[in-house]
């Protein structure tokens, strides 16, 4: 079996007496679509800011690419392909989503966000943010302002800013969060079609999206993982039932 995009190994996050993520391993391969679930409270946020950067684990190990990324900075693992999405938007309001998505693509070439004029004349910037768009469907939104876009159109936005900077790893966190019922299904739709182009670890509330979506899910529950496996597994798993499949099935809110 090939080495896994992702590897992570026995990773301990605490606050205080709580222990946010304990003794947390999971792989995940080239090419997969890897859902993270769980009740509230269970780690999940934690877990993706230890895999961006923005948290540092007090033990463990996260590997990408067979490279031990577990003490490289956010900036670094940035350009080393791992991009991500924010339970909420992360976006510059006052700006157009074509400057949004040229200032990710800036950024990740090397640039200071202080030149963010020139992102929107520099062609190839403008070629890559354009393209993002499209890849999302909002190109025709491309200088409409952040703040005149619907709410399901922003989330939309966010998955092409992560797309500019050429990822290899996408980390989603609650990409659903706040999205009605059309809304979510065109996003299950985004994301069906973007998993054939990039690897994915989704952390998500909308049972039925990761059901319709993953290929392997882990579940987490007070910082452990419980289960980690095929889809159809984790719904027959007794112990997955009892924690959080049973009683909060329909559950939203961070994690």
């Amino acid at each position: 079996m090939a080495d896994p995009l992702l590897r992570v190994e026995n990773l301990v996050r605490r606050f205080g007496g709580i222990v946010a993520t304990d003794n947390v391993s999971l792989d995940v391969a080239r090419g997969e679509l890897h859902a993270v679930i769980g009740p509230n409270g269970a780690g999940k946020t934690t877990l993706i800011s230890q895999l961006t950067g923005q948290l540092l684990p007090h033990s463990g190990t996260i590997r990408l690419a067979g490279q031990d990324i577990t003490r490289v900075p956010a900036y670094r693992r940035s350009a080393l392909g791992l991009a991500r999405s924010f339970q909420i938007t992360s976006l510059l309001l006052d700006f157009t989503a074509i400057d949004n998505v040229a200032l990710a693509a800036q950024a990740h070439d090397g640039h200071s966000f202080y030149f963010w004029s020139n992102a929107r004349k520099e062609r190839h910037l403008r070629q890559t943010a354009l393209a993002a768009l499209d890849r999302v469907g909002l190109r025709h939104r491309a200088d409409v302002p952040v703040s005149q876009l619907s709410h399901g159109e922003q989330r939309e936005l966010e998955l092409a800013v992560a797309l500019a900077t050429k990822p290899q790893l996408l980390l989603l966190d609650e990409p659903m969060a706040g999205l009605g019922s059309t809304e979510s299904a065109r996003m299950v739709k985004l994301l069906q079609e973007l998993r054939r182009e990039v690897t994915i670890v989704l952390v998500e509330h909308d049972m039925d999206a990761v059901f319709a979506l993953a290929d392997r899910i882990s579940v987490l529950v007070y910082g452990r993982v419980i289960a980690s496996g095929v889809p159809a597994a984790i719904r027959q798993n007794e112990e997955v039932r009892r924690a959080y499949l049973g009683d909060q099935h329909a559950v939203t809110g961070h994690g």
